[in-house]
């Protein structure tokens, strides 16, 4: 096994190397449209490490970091680029001394330097395909006119590598060209999934749409709805976060309030203004990180200078992983970081065979010089390398990892994975083709890339950590990661800590996580919290993870999460308005205060009607109790009796018989007192009147006439009743209306009789007609001698009854809005009858009650006026008048006539 720098055979003469040149020139411009700048700067084949062997396998490794501008290549990548290299050449050595694995074939190796750049890859991978290109050699001669000897370039059956997304898509769509295999060790790009573009591309590593799907299931898992994103420019970061936006989008519930890309090559003060777009949607806590270390570390120096420690809560992909460098002197803004890994393991014999490397066992290795130096901080005397002074000199006998740190890079595994894989397609390969046959077969000469490839996507084996290594129908290796966090508090050792893996699902032991300060509740990144009970999501236009609250008011109640409805007329919402309970009902209880002042004015009333009835009828054939007509009188009693007794008929609860009650005594007692004040103020009327024209007495002024007038107009009240009683049979109702405020926690249903108010005050009319006909006549009647008869008191009776009825009227109907209705109107109309019976009472019968009981002196027979002598009164009544009048108009001075 040797190394080269250029390839030439002593027999080739100088033709047929421009020859040669002349056909990758043109394949460069082909393929580019651009002149090969690096192949005329150098004027020979790049570098490379050539191994011999039966089957070449092609290696790209970025060895060197990106240059400085118009320069290809920076300096070396110890890890990165020389782990991951040497991690392939031990492969190679483990399979080449395998016994079972390709035996008596011995895999070589054609390894080039990417130098991280994927334009540079590009040139370079075109020494994969030199053998493939077709060469019109025949007007080609050597001096002597021989035709030349052409060296054949060993023909690379697969390639492993390249590292970088952005790399391995531009050599892929070369390889693609010649059907050359490629197995990726470390690109992620989603992108490189696409069969119809990338089709011989495959890969060891788990592609970032799996990372981007366990990114989600992780901000899920944590109750995230919210989050912003960031991704470095270039394949690997836009790929990335796209890969998320769209499976987000696919599984729903998560919005993204910032997608940032961070450029290239940021100017001074770019990372500032990122931070300061992250907060211009403040809620979204959570940022979704695809970038680089670089870029990395320097959002959180920004949030640290912003003052945004423990604000935001960052999970970062892959590139993030467990690595101390992107938080190095930022711990606190890290606080709290999940970050997601590739699952992999350090592979033990890499590190035994990796330490044992020196100087003198490694020539294969071309930039192992070049590692040993940075390493080891030392300079080696090179040819054409003028020695530094200000640098020690290597002596060469310098240790890794005894002499220098040492930690093994964490793709290794994947580099050994995907050497491997390939040797296993060929050895299926070569089973099928070449049964029995010790060596590379006819068949297997060259290596069929479409029927290689066919191989590589049916491998099944344990790789180097022990996990299956096998590809899906896109060429991936199966989604499998470590999930971490990095903690900081109550830890002694800050740092990494595993919190749960994903493979094809999550697991994660959210116990396990810690956040700022030491804070076991997992943070908020959500743009609205979850809204009290009660209260509907009004969704905000175009942002399905934003809402306002509002609650259900009054009486609705929340149907579903973003609607809200009315609870049925006789129900009110629960108190936390998730669904609707029947409304309480209620009536007028005996202990209401509203029913106590009635109910004792009644009870007065009662026992009063009942002691002036009990003393009329005890002296009953007294002169004042025959005087004041028994018959009326006992007529009259009854109605007032009966208008004390509704009061308990309407603060009764209400049922059939209660309602039945109400209707035919709510207006009769009232009908009753009136119809008989009415009779007798008429009697009185008619004789006075009558007495002024004649001797002759009017028709129907005896007791008995008396009280058939009086029960004709208490009929007409009866029959009113009865008609209603046939037309709508009394009945209870629930009334929701009247007892429904705005706080529904006060509504109640009202349990009453079915008399509307227009119904009862249609039930009093006829009684109030009755009182104010009454009150025309005592009106009518007010001349009348005051020792004569009753008609001053009824006419005193009267009038106080139409001022109590009067300020009844606007205090019953002013309450018809309130929810005190049923109590206010019941109240005021209970104590209005009360106060009108009590007046009538108290006019009419208690003076005469009192003159019998306290006074029986005054209770003796007068002489008996004839109606003549009544003729005679009213006509002295008139003559006063007139007499009177006169007087008030000036006209003559009349002396009192005393002649009566």
């Amino acid at each position: 096994m040797t190394s080269e720098a250029h390839s030439s055979h002593p027999c080739c003469c100088l033709g047929t190397l421009t020859g040669h040149r002349a056909w990758l020139q043109l394949l460069w411009v082909l393929l580019l449209g651009i002149s090969p700048v690096l192949l005329a700067q150098q004027g020979t084949q790049p570098q490379s490490i050539k191994i011999e062997g039966d089957i070449t396998l092609g290696g790209l490794f970025p060895v060197h970091s990106r240059g400085p501008a118009g320069v290809p290549c920076g300096d070396v990548k110890r890890e990165k680029g020389i782990h991951r290299l040497e991690a392939m050449l031990y492969a190679l050595d483990q399979i080449n001394s395998d016994p079972d694995l390709l035996p008596n074939i011995t895999l070589g190796a054609r390894i080039l330097d990417t130098c991280s750049r994927d334009t540079y890859a590009l040139e370079q991978s075109l020494t994969f395909v030199q053998a493939l290109i077709q060469k019109d050699n025949s007007d080609v001669r050597c001096s002597n006119g021989e035709p030349p000897i052409i060296p054949k370039p060993e023909r690379v059956v697969g390639v492993i590598g390249a590292s970088g997304s952005s790399v391995s898509i531009m050599v892929a769509n070369v390889l693609r060209l010649f059907g050359i295999p490629q197995i990726s060790y470390a690109s992620t790009a989603p992108e490189l999934s696409d069969k119809s573009r990338y089709e011989f591309f495959s890969r060891v590593v788990p592609p970032d749409s799996y990372q981007a799907q366990a990114m989600v299931d992780i901000v899920k898992a944590m109750g995230w709805n919210y989050v912003s994103t960031l991704a470095s420019e270039g394949n690997y970061g836009e790929s990335g976060v796209d890969a998320f936006l769209q499976i987000s989008r696919e599984a729903g519930g998560l919005c993204i309030a910032q997608s940032i890309k961070i450029p290239r090559e940021p100017r001074p003060g770019e990372f500032d203004k990122i931070i300061k777009r992250l907060m211009e949607t403040s809620n979204a806590r959570g940022v979704i990180i695809f970038a680089n270390e670089d870029d990395i570390k320097r959002v959180l120096q920004a949030a640290k200078k912003a003052n945004l420690t423990g604000h935001f809560l960052f999970v970062g992909s892959d590139s993030w992983g467990a690595k101390n460098s992107p938080i190095q002197d930022q711990e606190e803004v890290a606080e709290g970081a999940v970050t997601i890994l590739p699952k992999r393991a350090s592979i033990d014999g890499f590190d035994q065979y990796f330490t044992s490397r020196s100087l003198e066992n490694n020539r294969r290795n071309i930039w192992f010089a070049e590692f040993w130096e940075d390493d080891f901080k030392c300079k080696l005397t090179r040819p054409g390398i003028k020695y530094d002074p200000s640098r020690r000199k290597c002596t060469g006998e310098e240790r890794i990892s005894q002499d220098s740190q040492y930690e093994q890079e964490g793709k290794v595994q994947f580099v050994i994975d995907a050497v491997y894989a390939m040797a296993h397609a060929l050895h299926s390969m070569h089973l099928d083709l070449c049964p029995g046959y010790m060596g590379v077969c006819e068949k297997m000469d060259p290596v069929e890339g479409q029927m290689l490839l066919q191989y590589i996507h049916s491998v099944n084996f344990n790789g180097s950590a022990g996990t299956g290594v096998m590809f899906n129908e896109n060429g991936d290796a199966p989604g499998r990661y470590d999930i971490f966090q990095y903690q900081m508090s109550n830890v002694s050792n800050p740092g990494y800590k595993d919190i749960g893996q994903w493979t094809n699902h999550l697991r994660l032991n959210s116990e396990e996580m810690q956040w700022s300060g030491g804070d076991r509740r997992i943070p908020d990144s959500v743009c609205s919290f979850p809204c009290e009970s009660g209260e509907r999501k009004k969704m905000v236009k175009g942002v399905p993870c934003c809402w306002h609250c509002e609650l259900c008011d009054g009486y609705q109640y929340l149907l579903d999460e973003f609607s809200c409805d009315m609870c049925p007329f006789d129900m009110r919402p629960l108190p936390n308005r998730t669904g609707c309970r029947p409304t309480p009902i209620i009536k007028l209880e005996w202990s209401s205060p509203w029913a106590i002042i009635p109910v004792f004015l009644a009870i007065l009333g009662i026992l009063a009607t009942t002691g002036v009835i009990a003393t009329f009828v005890r002296f009953n054939d007294t002169p004042i109790v025959r005087a004041s007509g028994r018959e009326l009188s006992y007529v009259l009693l009854t109605g007032i009796f009966l208008i004390y007794l509704i009061t308990f008929l309407m603060i009764a609860e209400p049922s059939v018989a209660v309602c039945a009650f109400r209707r035919l005594l709510l207006g009769l007692g009232m009908c009753i007192s009136y119809a008989a004040m009415l009779t007798k103020t008429n009697r009185i009327y008619r004789i006075f009147e009558q007495g002024k024209k004649s001797v002759t007495p009017p028709k129907f002024i005896s007791p008995t006439s008396q009280l058939i007038i009086t029960f004709i107009l208490i009929s007409v009240q009866l029959l009113g009743v009865f008609i209603w009683f046939g037309v709508m049979p009394p009945h209870t109702i629930i009334d929701y209306e009247e007892q429904k405020p705005p706080n529904p926690e006060f509504a109640r249903g009202v349990l009453k009789c079915d008399m509307s108010d227009l119904s009862l005050m249609l039930c009093l009319s006829y009684s109030i007609v009755l009182m104010i006909t009454c009150t025309v006549y005592a009106i009518k009647s007010r001349g009348v001698p005051e020792t004569f008869n009753e008609a001053k008191p009824i006419g005193f009776t009267m009038y106080t009854t139409c001022i109590i009825w009067l300020a009844f009227v606007p205090i019953f109907f002013g309450t018809a809005q309130s929810t005190e209705k049923m109590f206010i109107q019941t109240t005021t109309l209970t104590v209005s009858m009360s106060l009108s019976a009590t007046v009538s009472l108290g006019m009419l019968y208690i003076p005469k009650v009192y003159v019998i009981i306290f006074h029986p002196e005054q209770n003796v027979q007068k002489r008996k006026r004839s109606f003549k002598a009544v003729v005679q009164a009213a006509t002295v009544s008139t003559h006063l008048s007139m007499k009177s009048n006169e007087k008030q108009n000036g006209e003559s001075k009349i002396e009192p006539d005393r002649s009566q």
